[in-house]
């Protein structure tokens, strides 16, 4: 299963979701993910595993995989644009 998580009231979702061993799917805008993901990193945890897809079937498509810490990292330094699709993995069930 996976949920969705829709930049309204994604706040209240991180915090709901967190626990949940079920991958997560989020949309975003680029100017919200660097924001984004250090949500992720506090309520998921730094070391969770996320792909951040960017502009995807359009010529500029880009995927970057890491755990939360490192992704965020990436897009600190390199701002994304367009349209943004990030999947959580689920917490671990150990």
């Amino acid at each position: 299963m996976i949920i969705i998580i829709t930049p309204f009231g994604a706040l209240y979702s991180f915090k709901a979701f967190s626990p949940f061993t079920t991958s997560t799917l989020s949309i975003f805008s680029g100017s919200k993910l660097v924001k984004t993901l250090g949500h992720f990193v506090e309520y998921f945890g730094a070391d969770r595993q996320v792909s951040v897809s960017r502009e995807l079937t359009k010529m500029f498509e880009e995927t970057v995989r890491g755990t939360a810490t490192e992704v965020l990292a990436h897009y600190t330094n390199k701002p994304p644009k367009g349209e943004i699709v990030i999947v959580v993995e689920g917490k671990s069930s150990k």
